[in-house]
């Protein structure tokens, strides 16, 4: 008894996962911009990372998803500082 799909499943379904984990990456960095980016920037930066590990064909999509999620990190951090508290609000 199989709990997941074998390895070797059709042909292009391991890109299209990866063109989605990008452009999940890429939703996700961006509304991460805003709200929740201690959960949702070092979960675009993964994603982002993953897609691009398997060989996705969005790739500038990867690549904006990595970077907005770092600046999710960025943008936290600067306002942890600011505030001296382990959140920010406006």
């Amino acid at each position: 008894m199989h709990l997941t799909a074998p390895a070797t499943g059709r042909p292009g379904t391991r890109t299209r996962d990866a063109d989605g984990m990008a452009v999940a990456s890429f939703i996700l960095g961006l509304i991460g911009l805003l709200v929740f980016n201690i959960f949702l920037g070092p979960l675009a930066v993964v994603l982002a990372a993953v897609s691009l590990w398997r060989g996705t064909n969005r790739r500038g999509r990867a690549y904006l998803g990595l970077g907005l999620g770092v600046a999710d990190l960025l943008v936290l951090l600067t306002f942890m500082q600011l505030d001296n508290t382990l959140s920010w609000s406006f």
